[in-house]
């Protein structure tokens, strides 16, 4: 019963971030997912004046639910803007540029490093689905994930 309180006020919290950044709705997919994960944007807009982000410029706000099937990696990638994840369901494994591995399970947050020195993969090695609430702060007009190569570790 906690974390499930824990959880809707995360969500709650990511929504209110949404929202005063002006977000508009619009569905997208991830940009190349390592396979079997499903991304959908629920909410994408323009930070506002005012609204406190460390990006210089102009800042870009998308809100994404991301479903990673059993089995399932995001492949290799960094982000170059923040990025906020709250795990809802199942465990998110995830290998580091410096091959260090990271588990996070249901109400967890992920907060992801900025830029290409940052890459990581997650993958789904559990039974259940991983679902993730993700905020990126990025950029305007840069992606919200870039593919990277292994650095590596696999």
């Amino acid at each position: 019963m906690f974390a499930s309180l824990r959880w809707r006020r995360l969500r709650r919290a990511a929504m209110t971030v949404a929202c005063a950044a002006g977000i508009a709705v619009a569905p997208s997919a991830m940009a190349t997912p390592g396979g079997a994960v499903s991304s959908e944007t629920l909410a994408k807009g323009r930070a506002e004046e005012g609204v406190e982000i460390k990006i210089r410029g102009d800042a870009q706000v998308t809100y994404r639910k991301i479903v990673i099937e059993p089995g399932g990696s995001t492949g290799w990638h960094y982000h170059p803007g923040r990025l906020l994840a709250v795990v809802e369901a199942g465990t998110l494994t995830r290998t580091l540029a410096d091959c260090s591995v990271e588990v996070s399970g249901p109400g967890d947050t992920v907060l992801e490093p900025v830029g290409a020195d940052h890459t990581h993969l997650g993958r789904n090695l559990g039974a259940e689905p991983v679902v993730l609430y993700t905020t990126y702060f990025t950029p305007a007009g840069s992606p919200d994930t870039v593919d990277a190569e292994d650095p590596g570790c696999d």
